[in-house]
């Protein structure tokens, strides 16, 4: 299916009998929506001329808010773009996303952060907001930043492409000290992953393989780098939002003994890295081959706990699309990144299957969270008078991913022979249904606003 073009309309639909899952409760009852926005949630309402949808059985959530992709575009678009993911993101409920600024050219200035807006507007599927990036060099560029509009900073205080290692002290000083909203880091200490891989060339060579990789890119230079963004964070006061935790050690930096309405500093979990694990290499290969390294199952098994307690406040995916080619490439050559933003909610209803979580926590954090940490405006619940996102999963449905259902542009999957029992049967973004479960019917995404003082 080729993506359809840009339509603006609203549209008034109800949805009727739904199993609704919203802030901690799940009940039955309809949803009314006109121009865009939810007008009256409860039992047994009439729509008028309303264009009914009939949810009986089925999951109303809000829709999932996915606070890291890497959606390719500009520069990248030979293997994603900003129309083709986020067409992806909403057949797996995904409503909203925040993307990297690690595009080429690397989003390092305000004007090259507005074209990315500008292509969003005319192509996204879903609602959406672009981080802007941080250099050694363009601090004067970061703190033109308009909190209200641009969901973070992303500051990589490990390797990335382009010029986005941030590796100056004085410069993370400066970062953490003059920002005035949330800072976003990706937190692995490059020494140490140099180091690692200068001992393991020398060892290995030609035979280097990804079972090598989270040995080289280990839990101790996860920690080292995690411990100074929070170091940092304590100093200045700073709102810091820790991505990808994936290891056990980094687990003591954070707290769960506060709401997360009073956080200053928080973090998120991947699905890979609660889905994968490290013995897993040894069949996947480059394929689960990425950045922070999916690790052992006591890592694995332990920010699972975490999550559920609380230190680890969101689910998101690291959506970070490759040809099929470049990851068959030799290990040090294939690029780091796996594809997931379409499936991440079907990789956490498999836990819910398993016993392991229950849909209301899984709402709470991949909607709810991302909405509270962001101070994303009218988004990420289902109450009347905010912004209709809504996702409608049929929990019965049983299918399989393979290449004809895979929407990624790269085309491939590392769940690819996977069986799931659940599937989304519809997506609203901004009050229009924009997937019916078959096809994408329209991008309407708008772009985000923030509640920032």
């Amino acid at each position: 299916m080729e993506s359809m073009p840009y339509i603006c309309s609203m549209s008034k639909i109800c949805i009727k009998n739904g199993l609704i899952i919203n802030e901690g409760q799940t009940q039955g009852g309809d949803i009314l929506i006109v121009d865009g926005r939810i007008e009256k949630i409860g039992s047994q309402i009439d729509g008028g001329n309303a264009r009914e949808l009939n949810a009986e059985g089925k999951y109303v959530i809000p829709g999932i808010i996915d606070d890291q992709v890497h959606f390719r575009e500009p520069g990248l678009t030979y293997k994603a773009d900003i129309a083709s993911e986020s067409r992806a993101a909403i057949m797996g409920g995904v409503t909203t996303f925040m993307e990297m600024p690690n595009t080429k050219p690397s989003c390092l200035t305000q004007e090259l952060l507005q074209d990315k807006y500008d292509i969003a507007d005319k192509t996204a599927y879903a609602n959406y907001s672009f981080f802007m990036g941080a250099s050694n060099d363009n601090i004067e560029e970061v703190l033109k930043t308009d909190k209200s509009n641009v969901c973070g900073l992303k500051i990589f205080m490990g390797s990335s492409t382009g010029n986005m290692l941030v590796d100056n002290e004085q410069v993370l000083e400066n970062l953490f000290s003059k920002h005035d909203f949330l800072i976003a880091t990706h937190c692995e200490d490059e020494a140490t992953i140099r180091k690692n891989m200068e001992l393991f060339k020398e060892k290995y060579g030609d035979a280097l393989t990804a079972e090598h990789h989270p040995q080289i890119r280990n839990r101790e230079g996860c920690l080292l780098s995690s411990s100074l963004a929070v170091k940092l964070a304590k100093k200045h006061g700073t709102r810091l939002h820790i991505l990808h935790i994936s290891t056990e050690d980094e687990l003591a930096l954070f707290r769960n003994d506060i709401p997360l309405k009073e956080k200053l500093i928080t973090a998120e979990v991947c699905v890979h890295h609660m889905y994968f694990e490290e013995s897993m290499y040894a069949t996947l290969g480059n394929k689960i081959k990425c950045n922070p390294a999916i690790k052992s199952k006591k890592d694995k098994d332990a920010i699972f706990a975490a999550l559920l307690s609380d230190k680890l406040d969101i689910i998101a995916t690291d959506h970070a699309p490759h040809t099929k080619e470049e990851k068959a490439n030799p290990y040090m050559s294939a690029p780091s990144g796996l594809p997931l933003v379409q499936h991440a909610i079907n990789i956490m209803m498999d836990f819910h299957q398993q016993g392991m979580i229950s849909m209301e926590r899984v709402i709470e954090k991949m909607c709810h969270a991302p909405a509270q940490c962001f101070d994303i405006k009218e988004r990420g619940y289902l109450r009347e008078g905010y912004h209709a996102d809504i996702a409608i999963i049929d929990p019965n449905k049983q299918w399989t991913v393979e290449q004809s259902n895979i929407a990624y542009k790269c085309g491939w999957s590392p769940l690819e022979g996977k069986s799931f029992k659940g599937k989304v049967d519809s997506t609203i973004v901004s009050g229009v249904e924009v997937y019916n479960g078959e096809e994408t019917l329209q991008g309407f995404g708008q772009r985000v606003l923030f509640d920032r003082d």
